[in-house]
Formats: structure tokens, sequence, C-alpha cells
């Protein structure tokens, strides 16, 4: 266990960390993209229901 965790150390200190700067880039773009997800997914969601309404 304490052998794992000691190369677990090891790794951590090769990973390249995004900035500050980049993180808040990433985030906006998600909840941008997801923003646009719902939108679509919504409207698609309307249009369903209307056309089922109107057959039934």
């Amino acid at each position: 266990m304490f052998n794992y965790l000691k190369e677990v150390r090891v790794e951590m200190k090769h990973v390249s960390w995004p900035t500050r700067r980049q993180v808040v880039a990433y985030t906006v773009v998600v909840i941008g993209i997801s923003l646009i997800t719902a939108f679509y997914l919504g409207l698609l969601d309307y249009l369903f229901t209307a056309i089922v309404q109107r057959i039934i």
C-alpha cells in the first residue's frame, strides 16, 4: 500500500496541470455546449410532443 502511494506521488509530478485561464476557458466551453444541447433537445421534445398530440 505504501509503495503504491509512493508511486502515485512520483507519477503526479509528471502530470501537466492546466493553468487557471485554461480551466476557466474549458469550463465556459462545457457550459456553452451543455446549454446548446439542452436547447436542441428541448426543441425536439417540444416538436415531437406537438406532433404526437395532433396525431392523437
